[in-house]
């Protein structure tokens, strides 16, 4: 059984967050949260939030040991806000702050058979 959490509107790009989700893709919760501790970016916390987030909905919601692994995280873009800035000669520039949308899924971790 997977369990899912989501934050929306994070006001970071996409793009500088999609590093962070890969480095952490597939691993085991603890380790996950551990790598994000220790990341150099401030945008690690945003991530680790919602891991920790995950972790707890089937924890307290499903009765899930707390051994858990991430299964799928993706990074999707959510709406862009559009400002503009005058520019030389009557002209605009466009700002384009761009959000996000993290989605964690989390199951129970497998049975390592020792080989």
């Amino acid at each position: 059984m997977e369990v899912k959490a989501v934050a929306k509107n994070i006001r970071v790009s996409p793009r500088k967050l999609r590093p962070l989700v890969n480095m952490v893709r597939g691993r085991s919760v603890a380790d996950a949260l551990t790598m994000l501790e220790f990341a150099t970016t401030p945008k690690a916390k945003v991530i680790a939030k919602v891991v920790k987030s995950a972790a707890a909905n089937a924890e307290n919601n499903y009765q899930m040991p707390p051994y858990l692994k991430i299964t799928r995280i993706f990074v999707d873009e959510a709406p862009t806000l559009k400002r503009f800035r005058p520019r030389a000669r009557g002209r605009v520039g466009h700002i384009l702050k761009r959000a996000s949308h993290i989605t964690v899924f989390v199951a129970e971790e497998e049975e390592k058979v020792g080989t």
